[in-house]
C-alpha cells in the first residue's frame, strides 16, 4: 500500500502541484481512507519529502539504464530527453516551483541530490563524447556540467518560461539542441542533425 500511495501521489502532485493537492485528495483518488494515508506518511510533509525522493530514484533507475545500453553520447542524451518526457507530465502547475516555495528545505536536499548524480552522468557523457570525437576537445567539462544541470532547473522556471509561450517538449528539445551545438564538432554536428530529423 505504502507504493502505491507514493505512486498515486507522486502522479498528482506532477499534475496539481505539490501545495495543491490535500491528503483528502489522495485518499479521494485512491478510494481509501485518510487514516490509511497517515498510517504510513505521519503527515504531508513527510509525504511530500518520500514522494520527491521516491521520483528522483525512479528517474535515477531509468537513466541508469540508458547509460548502460552504452550509446554514443548524442543519441544517449535524446534518449532521456525521450524517457523525461515519459515520466514528467507537461504540467500547468509548477511542481518545482510550489515545492520550493512551500517546502524550501525538501526542495534544497533534492535539488543537492540531483545535482550530485547528474554531474558525474554529465562529465560521463562529456568523456565519451571526447572520445568519440562527437565533442570538441577544448570544453571545460567541470563548467559544462555545471551550466547544463543549472539550465535545466531553470528551464522548469514558469516564469522565466510560462507555459504559454512553450511546452515542456519544446522547452527540453531547444535546450538539448542548445547545449550540443555549443560543444559538438562537425561530425558531432552531423549526428545531432540526424536526431533532429528523427524527431520531426
Amino acid at each position: 500500500m505504502r507504493d502505491k500511495i507514493l505512486e498515486k501521489a507522486a502522479d498528482m502532485f506532477l499534475s496539481l502541484g505539490f501545495k495543491s493537492v490535500t491528503m483528502d485528495d489522495i485518499a479521494s483518488e485512491m478510494g481509501v481512507s485518510k487514516k490509511t494515508i497517515y498510517a504510513h506518511f505521519q503527515n504531508k510533509t513527510t509525504l511530500v519529502k518520500e514522494v520527491t525522493n521516491f521520483m528522483f530514484d525512479s528517474v535515477c533507475c531509468g537513466l541508469d539504464l540508458i547509460h548502460e545500453q552504452e550509446k554514443n553520447p548524442i543519441v544517449e542524451l535524446f534518449e532521456i530527453k525521450k524517457f523525461l518526457m515519459s515520466v514528467l507530465k507537461d504540467e500547468k502547475s509548477s511542481p518545482q516551483y510550489q515545492l520550493q516555495k512551500y517546502y524550501p528545505k525538501i526542495y534544497d536536499e533534492i535539488k543537492t541530490k540531483q545535482f550530485e548524480f547528474m554531474q558525474n552522468s554529465i562529465k560521463e557523457n562529456l568523456q565519451r563524447g571526447l572520445e568519440q570525437q562527437l565533442f570538441r576537445n577544448t570544453i571545460d567539462e567541470e563548467f559544462i556540467a555545471r551550466i547544463y544541470f543549472y539550465g535545466m532547473v531553470a528551464i522548469k522556471d514558469h516564469e522565466l518560461f510560462p507555459v504559454t509561450m512553450f511546452t515542456k517538449n519544446e522547452l527540453l528539445d531547444k535546450y538539448l539542441e542548445y547545449h550540443l551545438r555549443g560543444i559538438c564538432t562537425p561530425k558531432g554536428i552531423e549526428e545531432i542533425e540526424k536526431q533532429l530529423k528523427e524527431i520531426k
